[in-house]
């Protein structure tokens, strides 16, 4: 994955932040909405896309679309930055592919303590009880 060429394809759109403010949020677009096209992009490979896609289906338009604001700061360029770095970190923690789960077995040592005292509770338990007068 080359982030460079991830974030040439990324599309932004400022808008009106909600929101407490007065005067300055009624003039100044500083909300900023992310969108990236996970189809139509050149940068990640197939594998990559389909990985994405599963992983992200909840935060997928039906068009494939991801979509992603902020308006943390009342600056329009600060929010820009973080919601890139938000992104960038979202795309890496879902490429990582989990390792496959290799069952293991318990080693014959394991095995044989493991009957040896179920042996000793047994016998314990079986002193507890009244001997049989018959």
């Amino acid at each position: 994955m080359n982030s460079i060429e991830i974030i040439k394809e990324l599309n932004f759109k400022a808008t009106r932040s909600s929101g407490a403010g007065g005067q300055h949020v009624n003039k100044v677009s500083s909300k900023i909405e992310l969108s990236f096209n996970l189809e139509n992009s050149n940068s990640l490979s197939e594998n990559e896309k389909i990985l994405l896609s599963t992983k992200l289906s909840s935060k997928l338009t039906k068009e494939n679309i991801l979509i992603l604001f902020c308006e943390e700061t009342r600056s329009q360029h600060r929010n820009k930055e973080i919601i890139i770095k938000r992104f960038l970190k979202l795309i890496k923690t879902h490429l990582i592919q989990p390792k496959k789960r290799r069952p293991t077995k318990p080693s014959r040592a394991t095995l044989k303590k493991r009957i040896e005292t179920k042996k000793k509770v047994s016998v314990k338990k079986a002193l507890r009880k009244k001997p049989n007068t018959e």
